[in-house]
């Protein structure tokens, strides 16, 4: 359950919130790195580590996710890779918990996992510690863990230490690429040669060094040559290019103690002028290339244009029985409208039409009786669009009068038919977002995933949102954000699915606004970072003007697929 230590900077966690009644602006923005120290506390068994960030609202003193680190998997001491970045506010006291999980399956519930620990801080406390950094000690204040996994496992004592840093961001945008290669390393494994990476770090003002970016592991080798790898300037030295960057070469052990092979430092300004051979057994630097990062706003002021297409999946139950995730409630909004509506109310400001092909899956149609997993809301085959957020709601209500609810529901078909249309446009001129609301139940798992796999290399999104109190598990294999999925050995190109389960966005106190707008900006957080990675993978650049070409008004469920 290794965490995927090759994951872009670019995936870091990120906020930025404006507060209309205060008018705040935030001073700068703040990098926050993280790493624990378990010592002798942890039973000596395989443990995978994941740290999560919650952060305190002002008024209502809630606690809200952040962001998570990637897993790293067989260490006592983690130094996650991927970052927090906070807007700071000096006239505020921003409140931070982090909490330490021991991951033991795939399930995105919190609660079939060990608690390791968590602390509290402010964002401040950490920035005005010596040299920004704060060492805190980890209690069992929260979760209850799970005997034995901690010798002193009781709430109120100590469980390690987590290491907080912060670190100014600097302005810089640029994104380097670049490329190693060794020669003649050590061997390290009794039986065959070693399996090396990579790990770089970054020189802080106290002479400690911060994790940012690991290679990927290259088995049974002496003369690995490393796959490029692209990181913002920022990360790698925060824009100082005299700034000490130091690299370390490791054999890769399954158990996590990993064999130190070597060492060696640099810097930007020294990459940038070439530097190829350094004094580690011949390290060798293949390639280095710079180029301006471009952001999300930057593709959208260009002109590039966002198309989203809607999918309910109809397959739940009697809509005229109240135990029915489709029942139509005369005073409240189904899970499936409420889900639309916070979604959509942001996504319907970048299409400048406000029209979107709505379609269903899992229902009998009339008049024969047909299944169908693909159409459209409206009941119109040749022009499936509906007028806006109400238009689809509209037709939504109309087709559960009309359809009869029926399974299995199946993804790959309607993914499939959106990739078409992808296909046509990979210059750049568009980017399809499909979002699913479903309840699920997923009928061909394989199917879907190849599905998946073939649409992550088309300039196309998935966002999933999973109503009712279904097991997800296999709406998280799909949502590749520690595990690339693949299929038939394939490994997708890009991870470009977002699942969110709807439950847990429900809010107890009744202010379903405030919940639906967590709802919505969870869903839609990845939604930018993958359109620039689609972007970057293809060399597309802002200022490129790709010749016209709109999908057929046609986008019929009816088409070849």
């Amino acid at each position: 359950m290794e965490g995927d230590v090759t994951d872009k900077l670019e995936d870091m966690a990120t906020v930025c919130e404006f507060d209309p009644i205060t008018g705040n602006i935030p001073a700068t923005k703040v990098e926050i790195s993280v790493s624990c120290r378990y010592g002798a506390l942890l039973e000596p068994n395989p443990h995978y580590s994941l740290c999560i960030l919650y952060t305190q609202g002002v008024e209502s003193k809630q606690w809200r996710e952040f962001g998570r680190t990637e897993v790293i998997d067989n260490t006592l001491n983690p130094d996650f890779v991927r970052k927090y970045i906070l807007d700071y506010f000096f006239e505020e006291k921003q409140n931070l918990r982090f909490d330490i999980y021991d991951i033991d399956s795939k399930s995105p519930d919190l609660a079939k996992h060990d608690f390791l620990g968590q602390t509290f801080c402010t964002l401040g406390e950490i920035v005005g510690s010596p040299a920004s950094r704060l060492e805190k000690p980890l209690g069992l204040n929260g979760p209850c863990s799970k005997p034995p996994l901690w010798k002193l496992g009781i709430p109120g004592k100590k469980c390690g230490a987590i290491i907080l840093t912060a670190e100014e961001l600097g302005n810089c945008r640029d994104c380097v690429t670049m490329q190693f290669c060794a020669n003649k390393l050590d061997k390290k494994d009794f039986f065959g040669r070693s399996d090396p990476f990579m790990v770089f770090y970054r020189s802080n003002e106290d002479g400690t060094f911060t994790i940012c970016h690991k290679t990927e592991v290259v088995k049974n080798t002496l003369n690995p040559v490393w796959k490029p790898f692209s990181i913002p300037v920022r990360a790698l030295c925060n824009g100082d290019y005299d700034r000490s960057i130091k690299v370390e070469i490791y054999d890769w052990d399954r158990d996590g103690s990993h064999d130190f092979i070597g060492e060696f430092t640099t810097s930007y300004r020294e990459l940038s002028r070439g530097q190829s051979q350094f004094n580690v057994y011949e390290v060798t630097l293949l390639s280095f290339s710079v180029e301006a990062e471009h952001t999300f706003l930057d593709y959208i002021k260009a002109g590039k244009t966002l198309f989203f297409i809607i999918l309910f999946s109809a397959f739940e139950g009697n809509p005229s029985q109240s135990t029915s995730l489709h029942y139509m409630n005369p005073y409240q909004m189904n899970a499936y409208a409420m889900a639309l509506k916070a979604v959509g109310e942001i996504i319907q400001d970048y299409d400048s039409d406000k029209m979107f092909p709505a379609l269903g899956f899992g229902a009998k149609l009339p008049p024969d009786g047909r299944v169908s997993h693909e159409f459209p809301l409206n009941g119109n085959v040749d022009n499936p669009y509906c007028n806006g957020m109400e238009g689809i709601l509209e037709a939504y209500h109309q087709s559960l009068k009309t359809v009869q609810l029926y399974g299995p529901t199946n993804f790959a078909p309607v993914i499939n038919h959106v990739a078409r249309y992808a296909a046509a446009v990979e210059d750049g001129s568009q980017y399809f977002v499909l979002l699913i609301i479903t309840d699920g139940v997923i009928s061909d798992m394989a199917q879907t995933k190849e599905a998946i796999v073939n649409a992550a290399k088309l300039p196309m999104s998935i966002i999933i949102v999973g109503v009712g109190q279904a097991e997800f598990d296999a709406m998280v294999e799909l949502d590749g954000d520690d595990i690339r999925i693949s299929s038939r050995g394939k490994l997708a190109e890009r991870d470009i699915v977002q699942f969110v389960p709807f439950r847990d966005y429900m809010d107890r106190t009744g202010n379903h606004v405030l919940s639906m707008a967590r709802l919505a900006k969870d869903v839609l957080a990845e939604i930018p970072d993958q359109l620039i990675s689609y972007m970057k993978s293809r060399g597309i650049k802002p200022n490129q003007t790709p010749p016209d070409c709109s999908p057929e008004a046609g986008l019929s469920p009816t088409s070849t697929i």
